[in-house]
């Protein structure tokens, strides 16, 4: 099955407790279904320099059109200079997954 409506929007954040607490609100504000928080590390240059870091990234499963909106809001409620937000598309999947997907962010 193919699906270009659906999407994963990824960032991460440098504590649990943030990628929590912004998984927690998106959720909550219809922006995405599913929020999957996960620890990893990161290498990274940033202002000329070669960092590392460990984070926590969060991918949001969303629909398509719901990206501009959950971008905005990702970068209002993130203390990073930059957040990252990644968006992939979903090119196949589960039918009563992505069923849910969507059911779960209509009404924005």
């Amino acid at each position: 099955m193919t699906d270009s409506g659906h999407v994963v929007v990824v960032t991460t954040t440098d504590a649990e407790d943030k990628a929590h607490e912004l998984a927690g609100a998106v959720i909550g504000e219809r922006l995405a279904a599913c929020a999957q928080v996960y620890p990893i590390s990161s290498v990274y240059r940033w202002r000329g320099k070669v960092e590392r870091d460990q984070e926590w990234r969060v991918d949001f499963k969303t629909r398509g059109d719901l990206v501009e909106e959950l971008t905005r809001y990702v970068g209002e409620h993130h203390d990073y200079d930059e957040p990252e937000v990644i968006v992939l598309p979903i090119t196949g999947g589960s039918a009563g997954y992505l069923s849910w997907v969507t059911d779960e962010t209509t009404g924005r």
